[in-house]
Formats: structure tokens, sequence, C-alpha cells
């Protein structure tokens, strides 16, 4: 079966001690919870401020954390730059951009912390913002992506130095996500023609596939997969998530969900003009039911614990995860993403954070082993 693990964003902190907090507090638990003596892989959100605090003595007490746990690094989340949990996140999340220096400076520092926090591993995926917020970036114009491309080129080639300093395969893994420049699997093969990478950096930049966002788009998980294939994308890893979706009066519940931390995009369809229709967030897609638009199903950017088909209140696209992993290759890392756990109503929580990761791991291999 292919690694499996959980991302380490759905524990505040933004510094590396509580990096090291979050590995002692919750991933020792989780493991425990499984029941398995294999090595455990980690999925590790290192914010900038916990990538600038990771000196020499941190890679050190990490490795021996690792060892005396059986544990080890499989992938970063490189998607959060700065503050993830407690205060408005939103749209800044994709800040800094692709079009920023701090952006690219960020993304290096991680390759640099990833060879060294797991020196004897064959690759590490980097997940990273799918280019820019769509709203606060024009496509017309040529220099922003000429700025994009050449920074990403920039990145792919340090970690090319580094694999060839160290055996090491980096892969950047772009993760689309509604409403964003790269939102839809369409704008993700555009953008890796535009990118036009050299033979031998194409390996060190890929997708992050994650699978609540694709569900979102309405998009098949076959069709999915079977395009990135066919136009050569590599897949860094795929983050195993569940989106919210509702139909007929269900759809007035997904407004219970709305609340001031993360951006829950929305996507509707109406099936009578084959359409569909994209919200910003969900107070948006509020005011157009107060219109008086119609929809056939609403699909929303919120991220809940795998294991549910129905949340309550409405219901979930747990079917996509049914359909997309067991088509994928074993050699692609799976990490559960249920990052906003914390913003779930609190009478629709079924268990602690611990014991709801365990849950959804477990989930995983059930489905991955019939």
């Amino acid at each position: 079966m292919a690694e499996l693990t959980y991302c380490s964003n759905i524990h505040p902190g933004e510094h590396w001690l509580d990096v090291m907090h979050n590995l002692d507090s919750h991933a020792l638990e989780v493991k425990q919870r499984l029941n398995s003596n294999a090595p455990f892989p980690l999925g590790l959100r290192i914010a900038q401020q916990a990538a600038l605090e990771a000196d020499d003595n941190a890679i050190a007490e990490f490795r021996a954390w690792c060892e005396q746990h059986n544990c080890y690094l499989l992938t970063i989340n490189g998607f959060p730059y700065g503050t993830f949990h407690n205060s408005r996140v939103k749209e800044q999340v994709y800040l800094p951009d692709w079009r920023t220096r701090e952006r690219v400076d960020y993304s290096k520092r991680l390759g640099d912390l990833a060879v060294k926090l797991e020196p004897s591993t064959k690759r590490i995926s980097i997940s990273t913002v799918p280019i820019a917020f769509k709203p606060a970036f024009n496509s017309a114009i040529d220099e922003e992506w000429d700025v994009v491309c050449t920074n990403i080129r920039e990145v792919a080639e340090h970690y090319y130095q580094l694999q060839q300093q160290t055996g090491i395969l980096l892969v950047l893994a772009l993760e689309p996500e509604p409403m964003c420049v790269l939102e839809t699997t369409d704008e993700a093969i555009s953008f890796f023609k535009r990118l036009g990478l050299p033979e031998r950096l194409h390996k060190h930049v890929g997708l992050c596939f994650d699978c609540c966002h694709q569900a979102v788009e309405f998009e098949d998980a076959q069709d999915c997969l079977q395009r990135l294939t066919d136009a050569n994308i590599p897949i860094g890893k795929v983050q195993v998530s569940s989106a919210l979706k509702a139909s007929g009066s269900e759809m007035y519940n997904l407004l219970n969900f709305d609340e001031p931390v993360y951006l829950h995009q929305a996507v509707a369809q109406c099936q009578h003009t084959n359409s569909l229709y994209r919200f910003t967030d969900l107070s948006d897609f509020k005011t157009a039911l107060q219109q008086g638009q119609y929809f056939d199903e609403c699909r929303v950017h919120f991220h809940v614990p795998i294991f549910l088909e129905h949340l309550g209140e409405c219901g979930t696209t747990q079917d996509f995860l049914r359909d997309l992993l067991p088509r994928l290759n074993q050699d692609i890392p799976l990490e559960v993403e249920t990052y906003s756990f914390a913003a779930i109503p609190k009478h629709l929580r079924t268990d602690r954070v611990s014991e709801s990761i365990a849950r959804e791991l477990s989930w995983v291999k059930a489905l991955l082993n019939n």
C-alpha cells in the first residue's frame, strides 16, 4: 500500500517548538491508536518562522526523536507561510504568492531543511500555493506569468542541485484550489505547458492533488488522473480530504459552516444550463440564495473527516475518495488533511482530534485493502 500519513497543519503553531510539541502531543497518540509497529511517516507543516528557527540543534533533535519513536519524514506542507489558526486567514493564506521573492526563498529553505531532516530518504514532496489568489492575479499580463515561471524554475533548479549533492528527489507540488490561478485540471495542464521545464528539472515540479478541491470543482476522479498522466505531470502527493456537498433544501444547511478563519469557496451546479457558478466564500453563496438563484447542488471547500459520508446537516464528497484512491500508483504518498477540524460546528464533531485522525487513517487503509 502507498505510504500514508496526516498533515500536522491540523495543529496550531508557527514556531519550531510548536512542530516538536505537536509531534509529542498528537503524532505519537495517533501512532499508538493505530497499533502499528511499522515505521510511522510524518507530514509536517513547517511555517516560515519555524523554517528559520530550525538550526542544526533543532535538526539533530528531530532526527533523534524520529529514531526514538520509529518515525520518518514523508512530506512537508509549505503552503501556509504564516499564521494558520485562531485568527482570520481567508485569502491571506496564498500570500506571499509565486510572484514574490519571499515565496521563492521559503520554498528553497524548506528544500534545504528536508534533506537534513530525513537524509536517508529517496524522495520528499513539498506542497505549495497554486500560484496566487485568482482575483488578485491578472492572467492577461504576460509579465505576471513570466515572474511566476522564473521563480518556480529557480526553485526547481535548487532542488535539482540538492539532489545532485544528496541523492534525494525533492518535488515542489503545486496545489490547485478553487478561486486560485490553478483551480481546475485544465488550468494545471495549461500552466505546465507554459512553464516549459527542461527535462532535467521536470521531475522536481508536480502537483499536490487535493481531493477536496477537485471534488468541489465537480471534476471526475478517473478523468483527472488520466489527463494528468497524458500530460506527463507528476503527482508529488495526494491530500486525502473531503468537502461538503448538498442539494435541495440541504443547501441552506451549508451556511451553518460559514466561519471567520478560513476561506470556504463554493461551486454550485445548475443542470438545466449545464453550468457551474463559483463563489469566493460561503457568504457570497448565501447572497445568491437570498436573491433567488436556483442550483441543483453545491459543494464547499471545507475539509471534513473523511470517514463521514454525511455530516449531520449535509453530505460530503467521500465518494470522490472511494473512486480516486484505488486508482493511484502506490508510489504516490497519501496525506490526510482535515485542517479545519476545529472550525466544524461543535455539535457535529464526532471525536477528539487525535481520535478523528486515527479513524481517518484507518478508513483509508481499509478502503485500499479491500
